[in-house]
């Protein structure tokens, strides 16, 4: 993306300098750092805080999709698309957006600290971590589209500390730390196919209420979910929700459950949880239980992961 900085009416052009470098915006310390971490995977921080309201120009130049998962780290920001279109970024959660063709303005309150950190996935990227097919999907939609939002969890901002801090951080680090979280958000957008013509007819509305539940998996599988709270919270009956899930994310409720829990288990463990600590943060009330399907589901006891060697 190419931005302008807008205070006033005063425009200023803010271009990328090489694959990194920080960008002043508009002066009054506001700036903005880009890194290239692969083909395709960027990752930016940025820091606003404008004596005045401010309003950026942004056009997004690419011919593709381009993917966007920002961690707001403090302040609150806005973009407004010039369809009318609007997302909004706040301190403590996480947003993941498609953009496509864009044209709009990030708007930025007077006297507001803003600190946000996004990683922005285009082109190959996309196409080598999301699939050909996937990638498609979100090219065929021009404009904004929100894909998710919700608090930004704990083992998450673990893994933002290289990002933030890379002169502290390697390059390795950097980049594991980048591709997984953008693993998390990447598997929610890549639904298994089904085989053979289905006979049930999801509706728009359908779809949506089965991706609140998925959120709703993702955010809160620290409690006892069940497939009766998920459909009522969503407001599917049972049968319509087990089956339209197989459906759209080509797998059973409970399996796409167990799949969160595990990877998101794995990487508290590997940043330093304990047992049991991980055990309660997925939803497990019994740190033996939890070892026990930790074991069955990759082969090693969760204790392996976190022992100094």
């Amino acid at each position: 993306m190419q931005t302008g900085a807008r205070l006033g009416t005063k425009v200023e052009e803010v271009r990328a300098v090489g694959k990194t470098g920080r960008l002043p915006v508009s002066g009054n310390g506001c700036w903005i750092e880009r890194a290239t971490l692969d083909d395709g995977l960027t990752v930016v921080r940025s820091h606003y805080q404008p004596a005045r309201d401010l309003a950026e120009a942004s056009t997004q130049s690419d011919t593709g999709p381009t993917l966007v998962i920002t961690y707001g780290l403090s302040g609150e920001s806005g973009f407004v698309a010039e369809d009318g279109s609007s997302l909004r970024f706040g301190a403590g959660r996480t947003t993941l957006a498609a953009f496509a063709h864009t044209r709009g303005e990030r708007h930025f309150r007077a006297q507001t600290s803003v600190r946000q950190l996004r990683l922005v996935l285009n082109g190959n990227a996309l196409s080598r971590y999301l699939g050909e097919a996937a990638a498609a999907r979100l090219a065929s939609r021009r404009g904004i589209r929100l894909l998710g939002e919700h608090a930004t969890t704990a083992w998450c901002r673990t893994l933002l500390h290289p990002l933030l801090s890379p002169e502290v951080a390697t390059p390795v680090d950097r980049h594991i730390a980048a591709l997984t979280l953008a693993a998390e958000h990447l598997r929610l957008l890549m639904p298994a196919a089904v085989p053979g013509a289905s006979s049930l007819r999801l509706s728009a509305a359908d779809v949506e209420k089965l991706a609140r539940a998925r959120d709703l998996m993702h955010t809160q599988m620290d409690r006892a979910l069940t497939i009766p709270y998920l459909s009522a919270t969503v407001g599917l009956n049972e049968c319509k929700f087990k089956q339209g899930f197989r459906e759209l994310y080509g797998t059973t409720p409970h399996q796409f459950l167990l799949d969160l829990r595990m990877r998101r288990a794995r990487a508290l463990l590997q940043s330093g949880c304990q047992v049991a600590q991980a055990a309660y943060a997925v939803g497990y009330r019994h740190p033996a239980s939890f070892s026990a399907a930790f074991s069955r589901y990759f082969g090693q006891v969760p204790k392996s992961l976190n022992t100094p060697v």
